[in-house]
């Protein structure tokens, strides 16, 4: 017989603990609320007014994603700021490939026990909600010792947005001999980092505090920088029929993602000089000693999102690109082809 009796904390769990973290955060939360949040926080679910006056057809667009094992780099470096963002500006960038603006967006974080890695990881969905216009209507905060490792965490989110389905993407048909945009990324944004661990500290045997030749920034400070968003500079051009189709440069880089806006009868040739991956890549090519083509389709190369463009209306779209402010430039051509990409 037991001398005391069993609770939920001995275990492992501890509900006021994740009650106080909650309400820690719980005015950065409010602060997203746009007027169509119904309600408060605290509901078994969130509430938002589906009220679309200015389309004649609205669709809803959803998309769930997670921001993987950058989770370790935050932990190595003890800087998890960034991974709020990553999650947000991720999920906005995928519905952006449809032509959708963001309404609200939900998230998971798991982890083994609730540490101070919470609060800032939170906090940094709630500034990029507010900075989209995009609620942070809700969440789940999930305590799983055995499950998690001590100190681990996962960071997922869910985002729900709407699109007329008249301006919906891909749209229209590009034509060989049509322009492809690419923009730039800053870094890796949120994917290929169990790679890239392996191959900068695994088989590099460097550490998040060494510094990049030539850079004035730490591995470390590289690898996390977060994940641009493109929607306030993209979606604003989508008004113009000629823009095709957006794709969103993230797992499988270029070969694998281009294809998803493209024609069965299509394919795209990828200029590599066209532009110069950031440092960091040749870095993680360098010591892994990784092929080419295998670069191209773990990591987005420098390029964040493409764009599938009219020909005559690529010069002008990237001048507004560039106004707004991203590095944008034609990095290849439409051609006939089987749905497929080539980089040469």
């Amino acid at each position: 017989m037991a001398d005391h009796t069993l609770s939920y904390r001995d275990a492992g769990v501890d509900i006021d603990e994740a009650g106080r973290v909650l309400r820690s955060v719980s005015g950065d939360i409010r602060a997203t609320f746009t007027e169509g949040v119904v309600g408060g926080i605290g509901g078994f679910g969130g509430l938002f007014r589906a009220s679309f006056p200015d389309m004649a057809n609205p669709l809803l667009v959803s998309s769930i994603d997670g921001v993987g094992t950058k989770t370790k780099v935050a932990a190595m470096v003890g800087d998890f700021s960034g991974l709020g963002h990553d999650i947000v500006n991720h999920c906005a960038n995928d519905i952006l490939c449809q032509g959708a603006r963001p309404l609200f967006f939900l998230d998971y974080y798991g982890c083994s026990r609730l540490g101070p890695q919470f609060e800032p990881v939170v906090r940094g969905m709630a500034q990029a909600c507010q900075t989209l216009g995009c609620a942070l209507i809700g969440g789940e905060t999930a305590e799983m010792p055995g499950v998690y490792t001590e100190d681990e965490i996962d960071v997922v989110g869910s985002i729900v947005g709407v699109v007329d389905g008249d301006r919906k993407l891909p749209r229209g048909k590009a034509s060989p001999g049509d322009s492809v945009i690419g923009i730039a990324s800053n870094g890796l944004h949120t994917n290929g980092f169990t790679l890239a661990r392996r191959a900068l500290f695994e088989v590099g045997g460097l550490s998040v505090r060494d510094e990049i030749p030539g850079l004035d920034m730490t591995i470390g400070e590289a690898l996390l920088k977060p994940h641009r968003c493109y929607v306030p500079s993209v979606l604003p051009l989508l008004d113009d029929e000629r823009v095709f189709g957006v794709a969103h440069i993230t797992g499988g880089g270029l070969y694998d993602n281009i294809p998803r806006v493209l024609a069965s009868d299509l394919r795209v040739v990828i200029e590599r000089r066209a532009w110069t991956p950031p440092v960091l890549f040749g870095l993680i090519q360098q010591l892994g000693g990784i092929d080419a083509s295998e670069m191209y389709r773990a990591f987005n190369m420098g390029i964040g999102m493409v764009l599938l463009v009219d020909r005559v209306a690529a010069p002008g779209i990237i001048e507004r690109l560039n106004e707004a402010g991203e590095t944008a430039a034609i990095i290849g051509e439409i051609q006939s082809g089987s749905q497929d990409v080539q980089i040469v």
